[in-house]
């Protein structure tokens, strides 16, 4: 038997929340479109109260209106599932030979996405003893053209898109080190072509310097980005091909064949 809207916990956490999952739950339990009336019935929730929050659903895009009186789920909850699905097999494939990477050179080893304007941290293997001063927690933003893997993931963009960037972020500095022009920006994202690797030379932090390489996907499309950093007085050259290694390690682990 379906539950009324009274039978429903008094005293939810967050209550619009908590029917927001409820309605959903009803949209997955179909294939096709669902009607206000058995939406209703089988949420609980008054049909005005369940028109309301699909509406707003629909503004959205989490929810379509297939027809007058009828709901599905929408695209979005595609797009951001498409979006956890790609972090999370990222994640899965590049943590241990980050581990590994990091036994081996005891700095830390970062992965990072683009995710806009900034690049995104999404994992890292540290430990204490690598010296940092400074280490990007997950979840952590920084600038695509102040970063090793921001300046990867804006070598792979059309000069259109370049400027495009520019002219949205001011190309702001956070160091005397900062690329803060167009023109120089254009000239080290050349060389991050021609050399198929980026550093940061104590552009974001001073004091902190950086060497990436690219992850790629079994379409060859450049999904992430594994970094080294390391005191601007310690970061070795010699490290830069185990980089290269390791990330072409979980591009073949995620289907990329060069």
């Amino acid at each position: 038997m379906a539950k009324k809207e009274s039978d429903l916990p008094s005293v939810p956490s967050v209550q619009v929340i908590e029917r927001i999952f409820t309605l959903i739950d009803v949209l997955a339990s179909r294939e096709e479109a669902i009607s206000l009336k058995e939406i209703s019935e089988k949420s609980g929730l008054h049909p005005s109260t369940a028109h309301r929050i699909l509406n707003d659903l629909a503004t959205g895009r989490f929810v379509d209106r297939s027809q007058p009186g009828s709901y599905r789920l929408g695209m979005r909850l595609l797009e951001l599932g498409n979006l956890v699905k790609g972090r999370l097999n990222v994640r899965d494939a590049a943590l241990a030979p980050m581990r590994d990477l990091h036994k081996l050179i005891q700095q830390p080893v970062n992965l990072s996405m683009r995710q806009g304007d900034e690049i995104i941290y999404v994992e890292r293997a540290y430990s204490e003893r690598s010296g940092m001063q400074v280490v990007r927690a997950i979840g952590g933003r920084a600038p695509l053209h102040l970063t090793s893997v921001g300046k990867l993931f804006l070598a792979a963009d059309d000069p259109q898109r370049i400027r495009a960037y520019a002219m949205r972020t001011g190309l702001q500095g956070h160091t005397k080190n900062s690329i803060t022009t167009v023109e120089a920006l254009e000239r080290e994202l050349s060389r991050v072509r021609q050399h198929g690797q980026a550093n940061d030379n104590e552009e974001l932090e001073l004091g902190v310097r950086c060497m990436a390489a690219g992850i790629y996907d079994d379409q060859n499309k450049l999904v992430a980005g594994l970094s080294i950093s390391a005191p601007s007085g310690r970061l070795e050259d010699a490290w830069l091909p185990k980089l290269i290694e390791t990330a072409q390690s979980i591009s073949f682990a995620l289907g990329h064949r060069p």
